[in-house]
């Protein structure tokens, strides 16, 4: 889910906040979580920050200067409590680069300028524009990154020092095989051999001996067996404090150092929005649901990764980002508040003044074969595979390729040069044929319908017979202005030269209805509508007395809103004579094999809200569960009436469901009474219900909360605003019952939120409860828009 602070200028839905004394100052503890926590995230980030000092050239120091700024700045002030900011192998090529261009101490004023820069994002609001780049393009820069820092690692390994850029790396490698330095050799695939097979211990023992990270205890390692055989390698050499170097005035072309400034906010705001964004979903995935876990305020954490890089540059440390690695065991290791990543920060403080005799020690070769496996590591084979999902390797590819050969801001230039290329060539794949089936001429269109396909659909309709039967299939998801005015326009032509015209979906289910011209040709069934199959429809029948109805009987019209028995009577009868003979194969089937839904579908009891018709589903599809106001009460809050709490229990344990869809819809009237609802309205059973709605119209208050939005646009009032909240709230209920909780650790369970607009016939789905590129508790849309204009302006 997309995580972003609300903006502060938008109307808010005036809610009533419930009266509460005054806070008194908390003093501040530490839990026994964040404890731990941090002493695990300590264990990472020094072996880590060391390496990727080393393999910047920067002074070591310099690393641990970012772990520890990362921490106590970032940690404090950033948006993201659980996330860990310090040393980012992704910044390794960028750093690198500009000491070789402008030495260190220009590189220390460029990191305090992209901070400056990254504070000025920040107060213009636009952390959540940088994650509107395509995940194609952003692992595909860290892809590269990683294969350049494999490279220029591989050196130091093999015992020599690495060359300026990955081409010249590569070029060097033939002759540096053939003069290789043993002991740094047998360093570095130690040091290997235990990050790979650490993980891996088997038995109980190997459990326990797991949660000492793999690369302290690689390095650790690695020290012990150089020390110990005597062996000659280069050592760390942290030089004292007194002669640490700090930044001076920036010396070098005003383009150059603009373009590092650049490059360096460009990275480190994207890496750490996108880590930050990762981090939620982990919290959120936990067995307790994140709870009292704030999530992320991206434009906060845009801030103090801001903060925290001025600060670094000006204490000469190293660019500060978001790290996945650290935020992950942060996470992991049950962290409940920033106080761990701020303590962890604490501790690399301690270990740089007291431990240096002991840093000392640490071979290179073992850094930097730490940092080239994290370099292997970045190049994902679950994000290759995610980016050939969905079709963008060639993004990909050229990303890579662009970053490794030119650069990090060429290369990612190049990725969005061809990510808009490819969506323009898709715009453009329209494939338009025609054919002739049982007398009626079929004109397909598969694909999207813009203006650059309007010439196509153009030639093609003008092709078809005058005053011929004709059937428009649209197979796509997308049809813009003035593909929609030359279907209207030749429709009408053809409609007035006598023929007919039926426009569909890839389905075949009708969304244009033919125009009063040619409504004569079905006047038998002119009342019929799209709709009618869910509206209590009598299409040319009018119930007998005795509640069978008849064909015969079409004399008048059937009223539109009667209510009598002989209307549910005369359904049944046709459900009998129509539709029985359908599914009585299937219907069978379930009874004796017995039902195995796929997934839970909780909704409102609103008796607009027909599940079957909204969801395309089936007999034996969905087990629903439907209540006033969609609601989960929490576990042990329903007061007697356990009715929501055994569907749950049944659909998870009994029945399996591997998804649980909680779905609110526009103008529901339990909403409304929650909203207008006071202490002193008489303790009715509805209001004895909708108390457990009382946690969405708080979240709703709530400034700790983003606001939940319906395609980018904010709700259109307080009603609507609660309904998507109420999904959202919903959900977190739903992760507090044990058996949901521990099928989501287990991989075998998802939750999603989904809205229903009544009004525009339009459902959305609430982007970022699957995803991981998603940002926001965001309903986005699902049906396609052209296709509901089309059938609605027909």
């Amino acid at each position: 889910m997309t995580l972003c602070t609300p903006d502060r200028t938008t109307t808010r839905p005036r809610v009533q906040r419930p009266h509460s004394p005054p806070e008194r100052p908390r003093r501040f503890r530490v839990a026994g979580a964040d404890l731990s926590a941090s002493v695990a995230v300590f264990l990472i980030a020094l072996p880590l920050s060391l390496g990727i000092a080393l393999a910047t050239g920067a002074p070591l120091q310099s690393g641990l200067v970012a772990a520890a700024v990362g921490g106590l700045v970032a940690g404090r002030f950033g948006g993201s409590p659980l996330q860990v900011s310090g040393p980012a192998a992704g910044l390794t090529v960028v750093t690198a680069e500009l000491i070789h261009l402008y030495g260190w101490r220009t590189t220390c004023a460029i990191t305090v300028l992209a901070g400056l820069a990254q504070l000025g994002l920040s107060a213009l609001r636009v952390a959540r524009s940088a994650l509107a780049v395509s995940p194609a393009i952003v692992h595909g820069m860290l892809a590269g990154i990683g294969v350049t820092i494999a490279l220029a690692q591989l050196h130091i390994v093999l015992g020599s020092t690495p060359q300026s850029s990955a081409v010249d790396n590569v070029l060097a490698l033939p002759s540096q095989l053939a003069d290789i330095h043993p002991a740094a050799l047998a360093i570095s695939a130690l040091t290997v051999a235990v990050l790979l097979c650490w993980p891996k211990l088997p038995g109980r023992a190997g459990q326990l001996v797991r949660k000492v990270p793999a690369a302290l205890v690689a390095v650790a390692g690695a020290t012990a067996v150089a020390a110990f055989a005597g062996l000659a390698v280069p050592r760390v050499d942290l030089p004292s404090w007194s002669s640490h170097a700090l930044p001076g005035l920036p010396e070098g072309p005003v383009l150059g150092i603009a373009a590092g400034v650049l490059t360096i906010t460009l990275v480190t705001s994207v890496q750490s929005l996108l880590s930050a964004v990762a981090v939620d979903k982990l919290v959120a995935n936990r067995p307790d649901g994140g709870h009292g876990v704030p999530r992320s305020a991206l434009d906060r954490e845009l801030a103090g990764q801001g903060a925290a890089n001025v600060v670094s540059g000006a204490l000469g440390g190293l660019p500060v980002a978001g790290v996945a690695v650290r935020s992950v065991a942060n996470v992991s290791a049950g962290a409940v508040s920033r106080a761990s990543t701020m303590l962890h920060g604490l501790w690399i403080v301690l270990a740089a003044l007291l431990l240096v005799p002991v840093l000392d020690l640490i071979p290179l070769p073992a850094l930097a074969a730490l940092v080239m496996v994290v370099g292997i590591q970045m190049v994902s084979i679950t994000h290759i595979r995610t980016v050939t999902r969905h079709r963008e390797v060639v993004v990909y590819v050229v990303t890579v390729t662009g970053v490794v050969l030119v650069g990090i801001l060429e290369g990612v230039a190049l990725g969005i040069a061809v990510a808009i290329a490819v969506a323009l060539h898709r715009l453009t794949r329209t494939r338009i044929t025609r054919e002739e089936r049982d007398g009626r001429q079929l004109l397909h269109v598969r694909g999207q319908l813009t203006f650059l396909a309007v010439p196509r659909l153009s030639r093609a309709l003008h092709q078809l017979p005058h005053g011929s039967d004709v059937v428009v299939e649209l197979d796509g998801s997308f049809m813009d202005h003035a593909a929609y005015e030359t279907l209207s326009d030749w429709t009408a032509g053809h409609l007035a030269h006598g023929g007919t015209v039926e426009t569909t979906g890839p389905s075949g289910a009708r969304i244009a209805e033919p125009s009063a011209s040619t409504a004569s040709a079905s006047a038998a069934h002119s009342c019929c509508r799209p709709w009618t199959p869910w509206h209590n429809h009598q299409c040319g029948e009018q119930p007998a007395a005795d509640g069978t109805g008849g064909p015969e009987e079409t004399a008048a019209p059937v009223e539109p809103r009667r209510t009598t028995g002989l209307h549910l009577a005369s359904g049944i009868g046709k459900f009998q004579r129509n539709t029985a003979p359908l599914v009585r194969d299937e219907l069978a089937r379930l009874a004796r094999e017995g039902q195995t839904p796929s997934q839970l579908f909780l909704t409102c009891a609103d008796s607009r809200l027909v599940t079957s018709m909204i969801t395309s589903s089936g007999p034996g599809d969905l087990f629903t569960v439907r209540n006033v106001g969609n609601l989960v009460p929490l576990p042990g809050e329903e007061s007697g009436d356990d009715s929501v709490a055994a569907a749950i229990e049944y659909a998870v344990e009994v029945l399996r469901v591997e998804s649980i869809t909680v779905c609110g819809h526009s103008g529901c009237g339990a909403m409304q009474a929650l909203l207008n609802g006071g202490p002193d309205d008489p303790p009715t059973p509805l209001r004895r219900w909708l108390r457990h709605g009382r946690p969405s119209l708080e979240r709703m208050a709530s400034r700790r909360h983003a606001w939940a939005r319906i395609s980018g646009r904010l709700p259109a009032d307080a009603v609507e605003q609660l309904c998507l909240t109420n999904v959202v709230q919903q959900l977190d209920h739903l992760r507090a019952y044990e058996p949901v909780a521990r099928r989501l650790a287990e991989g075998t369970l998802t939750l999603h939120g989904m809205y229903f607009h009544v009004g525009e016939a339009q459902a959305y789905l609430l982007s970022g409860t699957d995803e991981v590129h998603s940002y926001d508790d965001v309903f986005t849309q699902v049906m396609p828009t052209a296709l509901r204009e089309t059938a609605r302006a027909s």
